[in-house]
């Protein structure tokens, strides 16, 4: 069985969404953040660089990085649904919007959570911060667009990895005044939201966005 090492306020809820997308049994480590649980030596022997999520499997490979450990998931279980095989001719397209996500948008959000990392303490948080969710909203702008040319989903009327990447991101912000200007993406949200297995997952994640904004 799988083990994943996720907790409060990380990206391993969305490693979650996959798995219950592709019914994939596993086992749940908390690894508390708040506390800085990932800079613990027992986190650290997981994973060196003290980030979460990291999945171990059943083989005692343990894999680290969201992106990667979401696009193994997909592809070892045959996930169709979510990741397109490598001789389908959605293939290219959602690799490149997977690509752009995790390259341009979640590099942008990273300066908007953790200013801290990018810059000299309070003095210049409140700077970093903004001009990183003004980097990701451009961003998800450039999505809006395709969306609003070939949606309802990244890929068409195909749901994919790229569309839950979209709305896990989209639903952790909690900035409904940001995206009334991208109604597309809002679809696109709904979408995810509405899929079954994903909806109680969704609602965990409303339930952190909204604690962690009285923070």
């Amino acid at each position: 069985m799988y083990t994943l090492y996720t907790g409060k306020f990380t990206r391993g809820l969305v490693v979650e969404m996959v798995m219950a997308e592709g019914g994939i049994d596993f086992e749940r480590r908390e690894v508390d953040i708040l506390r800085g649980e990932e800079r613990s030596p027992e986190y650290l022997a997981v994973n060196p660089a003290g980030r979460v999520p990291a999945l171990l499997r059943p083989d005692g490979v343990v894999l680290t990085e969201t992106l990667a450990i979401n696009l193994h998931l997909g592809e070892r279980y045959r996930i169709d649904s979510l990741v397109p095989a490598a001789d389908d001719p959605h293939r290219g397209p959602f690799l490149s919007g997977l690509f752009y996500l995790s390259g341009e948008i979640e590099p942008a959000l990273k300066r908007y959570w953790y200013p801290h990392y990018f810059g000299a303490g309070e003095r210049t948080a409140n700077a970093i911060r903004v001009r990183g969710i003004e980097a990701a909203l451009t961003g998800f702008g450039l999505v809006e667009r395709r969306l609003a040319v070939g949606g309802p989903c990244y890929l068409g009327e195909r749901f994919s990895l790229v569309d839950l990447t979209i709305a896990f991101w989209v639903v952790s912000l909690q900035m409904p005044g940001a995206l009334r200007e991208l109604p597309h993406i809002r679809g696109c949200v709904e979408i995810a939201r509405a899929r079954p297995r994903l909806t109680p997952l969704f609602e965990t994640l409303d339930t952190w966005a909204r604690e962690y904004k009285t923070r």
